[in-house]
């Protein structure tokens, strides 16, 4: 077997090892967001209270995400995602002794804020294993696939266990099973991580004390990055917010819209899965172009669209630009980064991100009272389709910039 061989059978032994410990941890937070709002409406808790709860998934990633970046810079891979498998165990393990509404919020921030940290630890790793462009397209191909595996797992596995762990459908009992396996998940992410050797295959990075973060953003490209990346992220917030109000309108039953969102998530997954076969012949700028083109023409026709089979259509091919995207995304963010403040780069994206996921919904929904939902989409559309131009620019310096990401400048 020669060395290259070998390499590449470590490389995906380490890379499947990533993959299911970001699905245990992921898994953890989706089944929690999952089961917490249906316990708090069951305990009569307002609409109100329950998106507060909602939001607060999100939340702490907005003010976590670039500490937990800085500390994965200094420490490597094991220490953040083992602090990150405490929070999510005692968070949610919470939930299981007192399942009640404040308990539920503080769940929510520490189940949440542990993914998010996790999540940059992952990425920042997955990213060090690559050799050549093409390898961290494929890397961050396959990995994009964890979010849509545990997004789907973790709710079933909470559903199943609230309706049939109880002496009833539903009873609170259900809840707690429910929140107990949801607690025990993560404990499967720190055994994957801590018996990999990882540890010895990320050394701490050295970074200046003087280094801030926002410098990075002082760079042309990493500037041009996020500006895409926000504009391209807040199309999936504006998919899920508005297709629901839209099926409404035209009469769609729930079971109806929710396949209709279920097939666009079924093709961003898909995509995914078939980009590393073509990882190769794939440049960053271009897909994101692509996508980014797609999208806004799929934005403007959506509305115009009033059967489900149309809609539909429209969803999948929708899932299928949107799900190209992250893989490219973190393949430049990689190219263009120090190697030493990987981690704040990575940080300073799922800040951004989950911000525009706590803000957005509620500015899409003061627009859609006011003028109407499908202008929502009109006016997204337009913004992504005009940020076509800087993604086009995205061109990872020559080398992939793998080969001189150890300078701090």
């Amino acid at each position: 077997m020669s060395a290259s061989h070998m390499h590449q059978r470590a490389q995906r032994h380490l890379l499947a090892r990533l993959i299911a410990a970001q699905i245990c941890l992921h898994a953890c937070m989706a089944g929690t967001r999952m089961a917490a709002p249906l316990l708090a409406l069951k305990m009569g808790y307002s609409p109100l209270a329950v998106g507060v709860l909602l939001a607060l998934f999100s939340l702490t990633q907005v003010f976590l995400a670039l500490p937990a970046g800085r500390f994965t810079d200094r420490h490597g891979l094991v220490r953040p995602v083992g602090f990150a498998v405490i929070a999510s165990v005692v968070g949610v393990g919470f939930a299981v002794l007192f399942p009640v509404y404040p308990v539920l919020c503080v769940s929510a921030l520490m189940s949440g804020g542990a993914t998010g940290a996790a999540v940059i630890a992952l990425q920042r790793h997955a990213g060090r294993i690559a050799q050549n462009p093409t390898d961290l397209k494929r890397v961050f191909s396959w990995l994009a696939t964890g979010p849509a595996i545990s997004n789907f797992l973790g709710p079933f596995a909470a559903g199943l266990l609230i309706d049939y762990a109880g002496s009833a459908a539903g009873d609170l009992v259900g809840y707690r099973v429910a929140f107990l396996l949801m607690a025990l998940l993560p404990l499967g992410t720190w055994f994957l991580v801590r018996s990999s050797g990882m540890s010895e295959s990320s050394q701490p990075s050295t970074v200046a004390k003087s280094a801030r973060a926002w410098d990075l953003l002082r760079q042309p490209m990493m500037r041009r990055l996020m500006l895409v990346n926000i504009s391209l992220a807040s199309c999936w917030d504006v998919h899920t917010f508005v297709v629901p109000v839209l099926g409404h309108e035209r009469g769609l039953s729930a079971s109806v819209i929710g396949t209709i969102l279920g097939a666009f998530a079924v093709a961003a997954a898909v995509v995914r899965v078939l980009m590393p076969l073509f990882a190769s012949r794939l440049k960053e700028h271009v897909v994101l172009v692509c996508a980014m083109v797609s999208t806004a023409t799929l934005f403007a026709l959506y509305p115009l669209m009033h059967s489900a089979w149309a809609m539909g259509l429209c969803s999948v091919l929708l899932g299928l630009a949107l799900g190209s995207v992250q893989p490219m995304i973190m393949s430049t963010l990689h190219q263009i980064t120090p190697e030493a403040r990987l981690g704040e780069a990575i940080g300073i994206r799922l800040m951004a991100m989950n911000a525009s996921s706590v803000l957005m919904p509620m500015l899409f929904g003061a627009v859609g009272a006011t003028v109407g939902v499908s202008v929502v989409f009109w006016v997204v559309g337009a913004t992504v389709g005009a940020g076509a131009r800087p993604a086009w620019h995205l061109r990872a310096p020559p080398h992939g910039g793998l080969t001189n990401r150890k300078t701090d400048e």
